[in-house]
């Protein structure tokens, strides 16, 4: 098992890592939309956070030898349903390989953010 940690993405904010690669498959921690060098917030509406989060994503996907194309699942969670269509605006230009996918609104995300995105990938 290997850990993957790039500074390309936000560092660990508790006791876990960015990523776990086992077995040609690469578990991603859920991203939230903040800045890798300053560890702030980036932008105060859905589709500026969607962008930072995927941004993130694919710095710990290149970290871990592989791309958007290989997700094969991901688990999104977003403040509030309203912005459903909004986030799958961006959400959709990245994975265009339309992996499987959940989706659900949550009460409250770290920071009071407006969305995070996990994924697992093959390697």
């Amino acid at each position: 098992m290997n850990t993957i940690s790039t500074s390309n993405a936000p560092a660990a904010i508790g006791p876990y890592s960015q990523a776990k690669v086992i077995n040609g498959m690469l578990y991603a921690s859920g991203q939230v939309p903040l800045d890798p060098k300053t560890g702030a917030v980036v932008g105060t509406e859905i589709n500026e956070q969607t962008e930072q989060v995927m941004k993130n994503i694919g710095a710990i996907l290149e970290a871990g030898g592989t791309s958007f194309e290989k997700v094969v699942k991901t688990t999104c969670f977003i403040a509030e349903m309203a912005d459903f269509a909004a986030f799958n605006a961006v959400y959709e230009k990245y994975f265009t390989s339309k992996p499987a996918r959940s989706c659900v609104a949550v009460k409250q995300l770290p920071k009071n953010v407006l969305c995070e995105v996990e994924v697992i990938a093959e390697v």
